[in-house]
């Protein structure tokens, strides 16, 4: 089949038309004003197909894209951007927050403090570079800029709640129990501020404060997941084993899956010789494998029944939790004895002795025994790009 000439003359105007539409950085402009963000990237993109090189384009293609809330696309375009011109004002602080907005914390934190080295009196992305240290778990950094933060911007709780728990992940007792008395100025009976603080004072070493602490805390919401817990944990701290039990029951009760109520519960009752132990720890292993305490009393109480090769897998499993602690390998080395390995028992002595020469170890923190983490981030402190 033959094409008339100018039915494709014709076509071929009409197309160039069309795609000659919102194609000058003024009509892209133009959208960008009228709030229309798909539109405005689609006519950025048209631009930067045409003009490779131009550096801006590619940084206002990222804005109307991050705009368009597509953050992966918009952090692409700002990377381009940055590529062709390292120096445009503003990219690397919106690159940051595409970033930010991905949950990418690492990346979002190299481009913010690029940002913040060229302008140090930004304080957008001061508090950007203090949250996405947060979010990458690396606290103790994330104080330098939070803190900051926090004295430019005194009434944010939100950003006195994120130093505070960042003070606390990173052992800064004293920072920690600075933040939460101010929040607990703000809000008296907030359960959650009560345990934070008892978990800063246990780990300052002053349990009776801590267990004051969380008393209110389980006075002001009885049924706060993990209090009843943290009290349990302090009062088996104590020696006050009674006490222990009592909360870690009540735990229980509100969580019959709470595997660490079931552990220490199960350790308590072996210290009292109740044959329940083993089921509560059984129980408390079925429930979490990353007990340590559960593994390890529950390798002994095994040996002592003589199961040894039982025990020998649940001590094992106690050694693989914390390589670093002696006594599941002192533990071992007895049960390998008992089972006339002695290979196996004289590498585990050797261990022992291994161990013990180095310094001791701090017990685990509370802050971690009462969560593996910390409270994850909600919609970041700041604005959109600009």
């Amino acid at each position: 089949m033959k094409l008339d000439p100018t039915l494709v003359a014709v076509a071929l105007l009409f197309c160039c038309a069309v795609s000659g539409t919102a194609q000058t950085p003024a009509d892209a402009m133009e959208f960008e004003h009228q709030g229309k963000w798909q539109e405005a990237a689609e006519a950025w993109k048209t631009i930067t197909v045409r003009n490779p090189s131009d550096a801006g384009a590619f940084a206002s293609l990222g804005v109307a894209l991050s705009k368009d809330q597509k953050f992966r696309e918009a952090a692409s375009a700002y990377r381009k951007a940055l590529d062709l011109n390292p120096k445009l004002p503003g990219v690397q602080l919106n690159l940051g927050l595409a970033e930010f907005k991905q949950g990418n914390f690492k990346p979002a934190a190299a481009a913010l403090r690029t940002a913040l080295a060229a302008d140090p009196s930004n304080a957008q992305a001061r508090t950007l570079l203090g949250l996405s240290y947060y979010g990458a778990h690396e606290f103790a950094e994330a104080i330098k800029y939070l803190e900051p933060a926090t004295k430019s911007d005194p009434g944010n709780l939100e950003l006195h709640h994120l130093l505070a728990q960042s003070c606390l992940w990173a052992k800064n007792y004293s920072c920690a129990l600075e933040e939460f008395r101010l929040l607990l100025q703000q809000n008296p009976d907030s359960a959650e501020t009560h345990t934070l603080m008892g978990e800063a004072l246990d780990g300052l070493g002053k349990t009776p404060e801590a267990i004051a602490e969380f008393q209110a805390a389980a006075q002001a919401s009885p049924r706060e997941p993990n209090v009843h817990f943290g009290l349990g944990y302090l009062y088996w701290k104590s020696h006050q084993y009674d006490d222990a039990k009592r909360e870690f029951e009540a735990e229980l009760a509100l969580d019959p899956d709470h595997a660490q109520a079931l552990a220490y519960l199960g350790d308590i009752a072996m210290k009292k010789n109740d044959p329940d132990a083993v089921t509560l720890l059984r129980k408390s292993m079925q429930k979490k494998s990353d007990i340590r305490i559960a593994a390890i009393d529950l390798g002994v109480i095994l040996a002592q029944l003589k199961q040894y090769p039982e025990a020998v897998v649940a001590l094992q499993r106690a050694v693989a939790l914390d390589p670093a602690e002696p006594d599941a390998h002192y533990r071992l080395a007895h049960v390998y004895q008992e089972m006339g390995k002695t290979a196996e028992s004289q590498k585990e002595f050797a261990k022992v002795r291994e161990l013990r020469e180095k310094a001791d170890r701090a017990d685990e923190d509370m802050v971690r025994k009462m969560s593996s983490s910390p409270p994850s981030l909600s919609s970041p402190q700041a604005e959109r790009p600009n």
